[in-house]
C-alpha cells in the first residue's frame, strides 16, 4: 500500500543544518522572527512555553519533540514568563554549540536543543505546503528512545559528539513526521492521514496521480458525500482536495523532470494530463516556468554534481 507521508518525506531529503544545546534558569525568553527555514526543538529536561504565530500555546515537556516546517514568527519561555514588553534574553554561550539562558548561576531548570533543518529537495516550498504548520509529539515510544539518546550524548564530551547528534536529530525529524499522524496537528497531510476516511481518498491519490480524480469519485473513496469530504478535506489538510491533487503531480512531475529519465509526454501521462500541451500550460502555471525549460536549467546543476 502507497504510503504518502513516506513519498513526500523522501522527497524532502531532510536533514540538520545548525544545532545548538539551551540551558536555562530563572525568567527568560527568546524570539523568532519568520525566516522560512524549518526549525524544530526537542526538550532533554524541565518544561517550557512555546508560542507559535496562529497557534494555540504550548507546554513542552520533558522527550517533547516540535517541528515548525516553515518557521513564522514564535517565542520560547520559562513557565513563570517576563513580562510581555520586557526585552528578549540573550544566550550567553558557555562552551561551543552550548548556551545559557535566564538566571546566569544555578543549576538549569530546563534544557533543550534547538535547530534548523534542511531540506535537500529544489521542491521543499511545494512540499511543505502539503506538511503541517506545526507538527507536535508528546508519549511516542520511538521517539522518547531517540530523544534519551540525543540527551546522553549531548551531556558527554565523547568523540565525533556533533556528527553522532546531527545524524540522531536527523532520524527524528523523519520520525517526528511519521508520528506526527495521530496528534493534533494543524491542516496538512499529517492530519489528512489521522481521518481514516481521508486516508483512504489520500492513498489513493498516491497510489493512481494520473487516474482523472474527481471529487465525487474521492469522496467515493473516502465513504462520505461529495460535500461533506470537500469540507472535511479542505478542513484536516488546509487545501482543497483538487489543489492537493495538482500539487502532487506537480511535485512528482519535478521529480521525474530532475531524473531526465521520461520524456514530457511520458511525464505528462504519468501525472494525469491528456497530451503533452495540456500538461505544459498547467506546469508553467504552476511553477513559472514551462516543463523543457525547467529541464534544461537542471542540466547544469546535473553536470556540477557530477563533476
Amino acid at each position: 500500500m502507497t504510503d504518502p507521508l513516506a513519498e513526500v518525506v523522501a522527497m524532502l531529503q531532510p536533514g540538520v543544518r545548525y544545532m545548538k544545546l539551551l540551558e536555562a534558569a530563572g525568567q527568560w525568553r527568546v524570539r523568532r522572527a519568520e525566516t522560512g527555514q524549518p526549525s524544530f526543538c526537542v526538550v532533554l529536561d524541565g518544561a517550557c512555553r512555546l508560542a507559535v504565530e496562529g497557534q494555540a500555546g504550548l507546554v513542552l515537556a520533558p522527550g517533547d519533540f516540535v517541528l515548525i516546517p516553515a518557521t513564522y514568527d514564535f517565542s520560547m519561555s520559562s513557565m513563570d514568563a517576563p513580562p510581555v514588553h520586557a526585552p528578549v534574553s540573550l544566550p550567553v554561550a558557555l562552551r561551543p554549540g552550548e548556551f545559557r539562558l535566564g538566571a546566569p548561576d544555578g543549576a538549569p531548570e530546563a534544557r533543550y536543543i534547538i535547530g534548523h533543518c534542511v531540506f535537500g529537495s529544489p521542491d521543499a516550498a511545494l512540499l511543505v505546503s502539503l506538511l503541517p504548520r506545526l507538527v507536535y509529539v508528546r508519549g511516542e515510544q520511538r521517539l522518547a528512545t531517540l530523544v534519551e539518546l540525543v540527551r546522553d550524548e549531548s551531556r558527554e564530551q565523547r568523540p565525533a559528539r556533533e556528527v553522532v547528534m546531527a545524524r540522531l536529530l536527523e532520524v527524528l525529524l523523519i520520525e517526528a513526521l511519521r508520528s506526527g499522524v495521530g496528534t493534533a496537528a494543524s491542516p496538512g497531510l499529517v492530519r489528512g492521514l489521522a481521518d481514516a476516511r481521508l486516508g483512504n481518498a489520500l492513498r489513493k491519490i498516491h497510489e493512481a496521480p494520473q487516474h482523472p480524480w474527481s471529487v465525487a469519485e474521492l469522496a467515493q473513496e473516502a465513504a462520505l458525500s461529495r460535500s461533506s469530504f470537500f469540507e472535511r478535506f479542505s478542513s484536516a489538510v488546509g487545501m482543497t482536495p483538487m489543489a492537493y491533487l495538482l500539487a502532487w503531480r506537480m511535485a512528482l512531475a519535478k521529480e521525474l523532470l530532475r531524473a531526465g529519465a521520461a520524456s514530457i509526454a511520458e511525464v505528462a501521462e504519468r501525472t494525469g494530463y491528456s497530451s503533452a500541451s495540456t500538461f505544459t500550460v498547467a506546469f508553467a502555471r504552476h511553477i513559472g516556468m514551462p516543463p523543457a525549460r525547467y529541464a534544461r536549467e537542471l542540466e547544469p546543476l546535473a553536470a556540477g554534481a557530477a563533476s
